[in-house]
């Protein structure tokens, strides 16, 4: 039987369909990149924001098309599934199985009870959303590079007004350390070489399970893995980033000087309706931290513009700060107005037009801080992880330590010899735009 694994939405949902991709190979299915091809197709889904959401109601409707030809069964997991459990199988009729988001680890006994009453029994799997699926079989890694993502938990407990996270993933549960220690063991074997620490708040790992923060001590033991070169941390709440680690980023050479630090705003009174556990003072605090004891290190954040009550004041602090912070790398969303979530029902909704008015300001901005931070970093020698090669243009595509994959920038380097995927080599920059960069290897 022939399965296609359509993944959407985040890295962390990747990680997942990688872990349901292990466990089919493992049960003998056979797995096809090709819709053509499929007698099953699974699609794990995501339900964050509206715009995900559309993505994945308009992959299930174009997979149910499908069944019209030669697919025999569909399976909705992930996000969606999860939030809307009771509409799915009367809004898509198509829609053999939905599994909940802690039940993913059970797919193989979904497939089996459709083949058992060959389709016409629908199948509904949702477990408890405090259960921690984990998988016994390795992952089928798909990114076809050197870089894997490593899910250290699940789950949230911050309950931010505008998320749907903790009600759709549950609370904030660990993965046991000793199973990702083997997991990415297992990852180095198969080439990954860039080891990427996911899950939706990093910097409280540990604390559900061992009673105190171990993200540092996990950090330290995956550095010992033998292949591992580079490892980077994405989502670290600036309210959770300590001594300890701001200190293992001084003294661990495998960790990347890069921090990925969610904030969403500048201004306190936001911040207190958006549900967050901080202030501006304590952000700004955390980053003279930061740059004090790691002086290149990169920051990378995200911001949400538009959210309810935000004022024309606001925005232009926001901006001022921006400015002041200078921050590497920054991303930012309109607000996303989402059923079940305080905010939702909050007042002085602010417009779409005017959240994408603030939206572009944010970024024109950012772009002109990013473009003086990179020219600073033309005539330095950066090492560069390859990643690929670009016939085309005759050049070699890689990322700084400065740059996670698929949200930050990239170096186009040039070299009279043939390069390695995954080789980490030394590059002079010779030219910079805001996002991206141009060198050439140096011995």
């Amino acid at each position: 039987m022939n399965i296609l694994m359509v993944s959407l939405g985040c890295d962390k949902n990747l990680c997942d369909s990688e872990a349901m991709l292990g466990l089919l190979r493992d049960n003998n299915y056979n797995i096809t990149n090709d819709e053509s091809e499929a007698d099953v197709v699974v699609v794990n889904t995501c339900s964050f924001i509206n715009d995900a959401m559309e993505e994945s109601v308009n992959t299930v409707l174009e997979m149910a098309e499908l069944k019209k030809e030669r697919l025999k069964y569909l399976i909705v997991t992930g996000c969606l599934a999860e939030r809307f459990k009771d509409e799915i199988f009367d809004e898509i009729p198509e829609v053999d199985a939905c599994v909940g988001t802690s039940s993913f680890d059970k797919i193989i006994q979904v497939i089996k009870q459709l083949e058992e009453s060959k389709g016409k029994s629908k199948v509904s799997i949702y477990d408890d959303l405090d259960r921690l699926a984990l998988v016994a079989s390795n992952r089928v890694i798909t990114s076809g590079t050197f870089m894997g993502y490593l899910k250290i938990a699940e789950g949230c407990n911050k309950f931010c007004t505008y998320c749907v996270i903790p009600h759709i993933r549950g609370r904030y549960r660990s993965v046991p350390m000793e199973k990702l220690i083997k997991e990415a063991e297992y990852m180095a074997s198969q080439g990954i070489k860039e080891l990427i620490l996911v899950a939706q708040e990093t910097t409280c790992y540990g604390i559900d399970i061992y009673g105190e923060k171990s993200l540092v001590k996990l950090v330290k033991e995956l550095a010992k893995i033998e292949g591992i070169e580079w490892i980077r941390l994405m989502y670290c709440y600036p309210e959770e980033i300590d001594d300890e680690l701001i200190d293992l980023y001084a003294t661990e050479d495998k960790l990347c000087k890069y921090i990925d630090m969610p904030l969403q705003h500048s201004e306190d009174n936001i911040l207190h309706r958006m549900g967050r556990k901080t202030d501006k003072e304590s952000i700004k605090s955390v980053i003279s931290k930061l740059r004090s004891k790691v002086p290149n290190i990169a920051i990378r954040t995200s911001l949400i513009t538009g959210f309810p009550g935000e004022t024309v004041d606001d925005h232009q602090k926001l901006l001022e700060f921006i400015d002041e912070m200078e921050l590497d790398r920054l991303g930012v969303f309109t607000y996303s107005r989402e059923d079940g979530t305080p905010a939702a029902d909050f007042p002085d909704q602010v417009s779409a037009d005017l959240a994408n008015v603030w939206r572009d300001e944010i970024m024109e901005l950012q772009q002109e801080v990013s473009y003086d931070k990179n020219q600073e970093l033309v005539g330095q020698i950066l090492d560069v992880i390859v990643e690929g090669y670009s016939p085309d243009d005759d050049v070699y595509v890689g990322r700084t330590y400065k740059d996670a994959p698929n949200v930050d920038g990239l170096v186009f380097l040039n070299c009279d010899y043939e390069l390695i995927s995954g080789t980490i080599v030394k590059v002079r920059i010779d030219e910079a735009g805001p996002y991206d960069l141009i060198g050439g290897v140096v011995e």
